[in-house]
């Protein structure tokens, strides 16, 4: 039998296709390379953002691991006949990571939500994980991005507490575009983007139930709960969706006949 692929294609990007155990596993090598490693997690905003944000395209080629964050995308790997193993929200990854550093002893550091959330999260973290080690937390000023003084503070914070993993909960492509341009100067070995993350394990907002989730029907329950802030995203980035959605299925399919038909020259 043929071995699994670990990297799948979907819309152009490449995906690696694990589950929660097989990411635990890349982890520690991670952190031991002591190189920049950036963890990006796509969903459809992700996908319609790089379908026109050049840069974005770039950090995601570069990106160490690309780790599904969509029922949607998981459905549609498996009718475009690339079918991917599992979807782990950046939601979950935050959790999931920080038990098993609890473990290993890996240091953590939350940047990213409101005032006190970040802090928040990191207490419930460590309630669950008692050994876990959070060696800080900050929640940005709106608009930090952008201004010079408060990059260089972070920056400085950051490297003195010397975490092992940094958490952005920055929302897109604002985490991922920060993490990017400042991970030399962080020198952190691993950096996760985990959008609102922070924000669902601190109880600022709630998660869909479960069923909900698997139906692939969050991004509904959420739309429910924000009408205003996330119609217009949601209604493009489904557009755009379905569109790629159907390139996509038909070109693997073209792709696969032509593979069992061959080229003919044979006898």
């Amino acid at each position: 039998m043929e071995k699994e692929r670990d990297k799948l294609k979907l819309f152009g990007i490449c995906i690696d296709n694990l589950n929660a155990k097989e990411i635990l596993k890349k982890i520690k090598p991670l952190i031991e390379k002591q190189e920049p490693s950036l963890i990006v997690t796509p969903n459809i905003q992700h996908i319609h953002i790089l379908q026109k944000d050049k840069e974005f395209r770039k950090i995601y080629r570069k990106a160490s691991l690309v780790i599904l964050d969509s029922t949607p995308l998981l459905l549609i790997s498996k009718i475009a006949g690339n079918p991917l193993k599992e979807r782990i929200a950046g939601s979950d990854l935050l959790p999931l990571i920080s038990s098993a550093a609890a473990v290993k002893g890996f240091r953590l550091f939350f940047l990213g939500a409101g005032p006190g959330i970040a802090k928040k999260a990191a207490e419930i973290l460590t309630e669950k994980n008692p050994e876990l080690k959070i060696v800080g937390t900050y929640s940005p000023p709106f608009g930090f991005e952008n201004d010079e003084r408060e990059n260089k503070k972070i920056i400085d914070l950051i490297k003195k507490s010397r975490p092992d993993v940094l958490f952005i909960g920055l929302g897109t492509p604002k985490q991922e575009k920060w993490a990017w341009r400042h991970k030399d100067k962080m020198k952190v070995p691993l950096i996760v983007c985990v959008g609102a993350a922070f924000d669902f394990i601190a109880g600022v907002q709630s998660r869909a139930p479960k069923w909900i989730q698997k139906s692939g029907l969050e991004w509904f329950y959420r739309l429910c709960r924000e009408p205003l802030r996330l119609w217009k995203r949601n209604l493009t980035g489904y557009i755009i969706l379905i569109r790629l959605a159907v390139k996509e299925t038909i070109v693997n399919r073209l792709l696969k006949k032509t593979n069992n038909t061959g080229d003919g020259s044979g006898t």
